[in-house]
């Protein structure tokens, strides 16, 4: 597991968050399966929800009645030691901006972009909110991954904008798969090419005990498990959708890491 009380590395997935039409009705299913407490903001704030594992800032969870704006997704937020530099720069590697860098009352610079193949993300600069405080433990969030039909341009643009680095994956020989390392050598995520696969997004993966347990937990509390439990060269995963179609993964670690 892994305590959080500082700014991550640029580049680093430091925070998630989900845009949802009913708080209460998200705030029972995500605890259901992660065992979350939550603290609600003021409406001013459009009740922007903290979920804090064991008193640590876990996710976000903020209420968006508005029924006609598409598709609900986790969000993923990449650190950046500068917000409004790296927005340049992505910009200049073919991306846009869907809101260009803004301050967040003290809690910090943020912006929303999408890569060069259309993959939203965001950008977070903390100041009083570091972002997740807790990781890699059960109930928080494990790893993000983009799923693309067109990896190549993918690749290319998160080089140029975080100096990633670009390494195959040995242990997944038949899958279009390039793990994405920050300068330091430390693998932030991944790369996946999918072809088919109807437009570009980041996919978030939380870590549980018991992959089939929590699918359980999540039907019963209205979700759907688009993809069953199935095990994996790191662990056993499922892909689930929450009653609102969000779309993210579960997965609990191979039976020797676990403990």
């Amino acid at each position: 597991m892994s305590f959080v009380d500082t700014n991550q590395p640029n580049g680093t997935p430091t925070w998630i968050d989900l845009g949802i039409p009913d708080l209460e009705r998200a705030m029972a299913f995500y605890g259901a399966l992660f065992g979350w407490e939550f603290e609600v903001g003021p409406p001013e704030t459009m009740r922007y929800t903290q979920c804090l594992l064991d008193g640590r800032q876990a996710a976000g969870l903020a209420e968006n009645p508005d029924s006609d704006a598409g598709a609900f997704w986790w969000n993923v937020y990449l650190a950046a030691d500068d917000c409004d530099a790296t927005a340049k720069r992505i910009t200049d590697a073919g991306g846009t901006l869907v809101q260009p860098p803004m301050d967040v009352m003290d809690q910090g610079r943020m912006a929303i972009a999408k890569d060069a193949v259309g993959a939203q993300f965001g950008l977070w600069q903390g100041r009083a909110h570091v972002g997740c405080q807790v990781v890699n433990q059960p109930g928080s969030l494990l790893r993000n991954d983009l799923v693309t039909p067109d990896p190549e341009p993918a690749r290319a643009f998160y080089a140029a904008v975080f100096d990633f680095t670009l390494d195959g994956n040995p242990d997944l020989p038949d899958f279009d798969f390039t793990f994405l390392r920050r300068p330091d050598g430390y693998e932030i995520g991944g790369i996946m090419g999918v072809p088919g696969v109807p437009s570009s997004a980041w996919n978030t993966l939380f870590e549980v005990v018991d992959t089939d347990a929590v699918v359980a937990r999540a039907t019963a509390a209205g979700g759907i498990c688009t993809s069953p439990p199935e095990d994996f060269v790191y662990g056993r995963v499922a892909t689930l959708n929450d009653p609102f179609g969000a779309e993210f993964s579960v997965g609990s670690r191979p039976k020797d890491q676990q403990g």
